[in-house]
């Protein structure tokens, strides 16, 4: 389960607050790229918060309010779709996780960053941590926080294009996407650099 040593290790080198970033939705063939960035405290308890993957969308929604209530902050950025379009869906999940950072109501002191790939121009020292939604409590709690506001946001969208199905499978490429592409075409919330008939 996810801990807290890794942000421990910036406290202990005087880098107070500490945010932890991830994103979700890169895989999506629709919608945006949304990260979250989640400062928690040194006494933070969170019970039952691992990666956002390994969780039913129930586990996920109860734990947001309590990321909420226990963080010290926490804030969303993201990347449009046409904004993945142009900048490739890897740097606009760098650029959305940025932007979360810089949401944040006061500067971070240092982030960690869920993956391999550094943030371009990241306003504080930044550590990436590979699979650290498994291993850190604050990437944990961000990736949370940005699987359950995008999940909200296609829920949104579903309504208003409800021929694609987004409200089921959040716009990842399903064979019922797939089916409803064929048969309407993209929709605008569709990343047209992305494969989209099989």
């Amino acid at each position: 389960m996810p801990d807290l040593s890794l942000e421990r290790r910036h406290w202990a080198a005087g880098r107070r607050a500490v945010a932890g970033l991830d994103e979700a939705g890169r895989g999506c063939l629709a919608g945006p790229v949304v990260a979250a960035a989640v400062v928690l405290p040194p006494d933070a308890r969170l019970p039952g918060l691992d990666d956002s993957k390994k969780l039913s969308p129930a586990a996920r929604e109860a734990l947001v309010p309590q990321i909420e209530r226990v963080a010290v902050a926490v804030a969303v950025g993201q990347c449009s779709p046409e904004e993945v379009d142009r900048l490739n869906v890897l740097w606009a999940a760098m650029e959305a996780m940025r932007r979360a950072a810089a949401a944040l109501p006061a500067p971070p002191d240092a982030v960690l960053v869920d993956g391999n790939t550094r943030i371009p121009d990241a306003p504080c020292p930044q550590e990436t941590v590979v699979k650290g939604d498994g291993l850190s409590l604050s990437i944990a709690a961000a990736s949370v926080v940005a699987k359950v506001t995008r999940d909200r946001i296609m829920v949104e969208l579903d309504a208003a294009f409800p021929a694609y199905g987004w409200a089921g499978h959040k716009g990842y490429p399903t064979a019922a996407h797939y089916e409803a592409l064929a048969a309407h075409g993209p929709s605008p919330h569709h990343r047209r650099s992305f494969r989209l008939t099989r």
